[in-house]
């Protein structure tokens, strides 16, 4: 059955560049209140640059990013990260000179609803153990990508936008980040996630997108996911 509510965040022929390299081409989807939204596709899909665009973080970016019902196109990334949108990327930018506190203390509260750090260690325990006693960039690549994730719970954002948060990470560490992705589903939260992992992907979403060559090619829901494995394998090269 369609969603019939208006969707949390709706994307319309959004076109990117980055100098004269126009890499988004009329790319269109949304993502509704309380939903994990996977975009997949190969490297160079455009993916990354998706996210980036709802950010506002390209060169330049037309068409229409529309959030809680108001048009961000024309609005800068503070303005947008105000708005209620927190941005995970892949590359993680944890503070190398800032122990685990220091890192999650940081960002700024800009809506009620961020997480206590009570609530974040009750998702990654192992910060805990970290708390005061490790400067970011000395912590494992999965406590890193923890840290990262932790870090945007607090400022209260509404849509969460993962960028390839598995990537380069042990099975057990993987595990660990879905069983968080689905408990911040529960919670309330809606994540718009990129991936190439595919299989990860279809622990914890609800619907899919495919991109290729910067426009979504296909799209369907997780209950039609065994009827589109041969198409996704053909999509994704796996």
């Amino acid at each position: 059955m369609l969603d019939q509510r208006a969707p949390l965040l709706a994307v319309m022929d959004l076109q990117a560049w980055y100098g004269e390299s126009h890499i988004l081409h009329g790319v269109t989807f949304d993502v509704h209140e309380g939903e994990v939204v996977t975009l997949l596709g190969r490297n160079g899909a455009g993916k990354t640059t998706t996210l980036k665009s709802i950010m506002g973080i390209v060169g330049h970016r037309t068409g229409s990013v529309r959030f809680e019902g108001d048009e961000l196109i024309a609005c800068t990334s503070n303005q947008i990260a105000r708005a209620g949108i927190a941005f995970c990327p892949e590359e993680r930018g944890v503070f190398s000179s800032l122990n685990v506190e220091e890192n999650l203390l940081l960002p700024p509260v800009i809506k009620p609803g961020g997480l206590p750090l009570d609530r974040i260690f009750d998702l990654f325990p192992n910060l805990k153990e970290r708390l005061g006693s490790s400067q970011g960039t000395k912590l494992s690549g999965g406590e890193q990508q923890m840290l990262a994730i932790g870090r945007i719970l607090r400022t209260g954002a509404r849509l969460l936008l993962l960028d390839e948060p598995t990537e380069g990470l042990a099975p057990v560490i993987i595990q660990q980040i879905g069983k968080t992705i689905r408990a911040l589903k529960e919670q309330g939260f809606t994540i718009l996630l990129v991936e190439q992992n595919f299989r990860f992907a279809s622990t914890v979403a609800d619907r899919y997108y495919v991109m290729e060559h910067g426009r979504i090619i296909d799209q369907f829901a997780n209950a039609e996911l065994d009827a589109n494995v041969e198409k996704l394998h053909d999509y994704l090269g796996v």
